[in-house]
């Protein structure tokens, strides 16, 4: 089981002509890896991720998803925004295939929204879209987390309960963490990349990323 990216090129247009953010971008995450991608903001981290989660597409290259990938952790853009978070978990479970009585008890408890779980998501704040997003993401079960920069759901309590049912209680699954915190490459991840002008450069150890990471800090400073 594996997710393979080969030759991604993805652009965008600009007023000076086209920005190329992807640049023949080649990967590969192998089941129960914990791969972390350093980029400073703009790098096109973010690009990478909805790639991979099928959000976006590339412009030209292959992707092979050979696993059950999940959406970006604490992703809202999806949600039917005159639907309630348990029509929204209904919606969602149709899509997925799955009985929404089996994860409903568990959405409904992890998110904490208590009264609200039954108002229109439009009346969310963006707290409480996360929250709905991320118990969400958890209640479905995938083979490969994708995260998006440092999860930043809720208190630090809700905070900490995340990252252990993430973390801990998933900790066979695979992930993929894109972030500019190399602190939190090196909590999580076991191996890591650098996502540079467009080019993805993978490394033997996190450490061996993270100086390279901070030789490019240094070197656009």
């Amino acid at each position: 089981m594996t997710i393979h990216l080969k030759n991604v090129v993805r652009r965008y247009e600009t007023r000076r002509g086209n920005h190329t953010v992807l640049d023949h971008v080649d990967l590969t995450v192998q089941r129960g890896e914990k791969l972390g991608i350093l980029g400073k903001n703009g790098s096109g981290k973010s690009t990478l991720i909805r790639i991979i989660s099928g959000q976006e597409y590339p412009d030209s290259g292959q992707i092979e998803r050979r696993m059950k990938v999940s959406w970006p952790l604490a992703f809202s853009g999806g949600f039917q925004s005159s639907l309630t978070g348990l029509d929204n978990l209904r919606f969602i479970s149709r899509i997925y295939d799955i009985d929404h009585d089996a994860i409903r008890s568990f959405v409904e408890d992890f998110a904490e929204l208590g009264k609200f779980f039954r108002e229109p998501v439009k009346t969310y704040s963006s707290g409480m879209l996360a929250r709905l997003a991320f118990a969400l993401s958890l209640a479905i079960e995938f083979d490969c987390y994708l995260i998006d920069e440092i999860i930043s759901v809720g208190d630090a309590r809700f905070h900490e309960k995340c990252m252990h049912e993430l973390f801990e209680n998933r900790k066979d699954r695979s992930f993929l963490i894109v972030s500019h915190d190399a602190a939190f490459i090196r909590a999580h991840c076991t191996h890591a990349a650098v996502l540079e002008a467009g080019k993805l450069s993978r490394y033997p150890s996190v450490d061996e990323a993270y100086e390279n990471y901070m030789n490019v800090l240094n070197c656009n400073a």
